[in-house]
This record gives C-alpha cells, structure tokens and sequence, in this order.
C-alpha cells in the first residue's frame, strides 16, 4: 500500500482514498459506516470461530465415559 519514500501525508491521503473508494462502491454514506461494518463483520467471524471451538470442546466432553471418568475421579488425591 506505502512506497518507500512516502510521508505520513501521503500515506493518510492514499488510505482516505482507498476508505472513500470503499465506502462509494459499497453504498455506505459515510467513512465511519463502513468502517464500523467492517469491524462488526470482523467480530462476527472472530465470534463464529470462538463458538466452533466451543462445539467441538462440548463434544469431546461429550464423548468421555462416565465410568472412566468416576474411576478416574476415585485416583484423585482428595475426596470426593
């Protein structure tokens, strides 16, 4: 996105204009609409991905048998 040899005006010019070019081809009316439904999309994503893990971890709890799990329980330095 940056050349070498770019200033920090340059560089923010160039990502005002790629936001703006964004913006206008996605139908957002705003800079700050469009970034907001990029972060909420990147949340989503990051969220479905979190809510994933958590299925398979329920389903190897799941799949454990509850006998090897008590005899495992009764090796257990307390009581319980």
């Amino acid at each position: 996105m940056t050349g070498e040899g770019m200033t920090s005006v340059s560089v923010s010019y160039e990502v005002r204009r790629q936001l703006n070019t964004m913006r206008s081809t996605s139908g957002h009316k705003s800079v700050n609409e469009l970034l907001t439904d990029i972060v909420r999309a990147h949340k989503i994503a990051k969220m479905d991905g979190e809510i994933e893990t958590l299925r398979e971890r329920m389903k190897a709890v799941a799949d454990v048998e509850v006998e090897h799990l008590v005899d495992r329980l009764n090796l257990a330095p307390f009581k319980v």
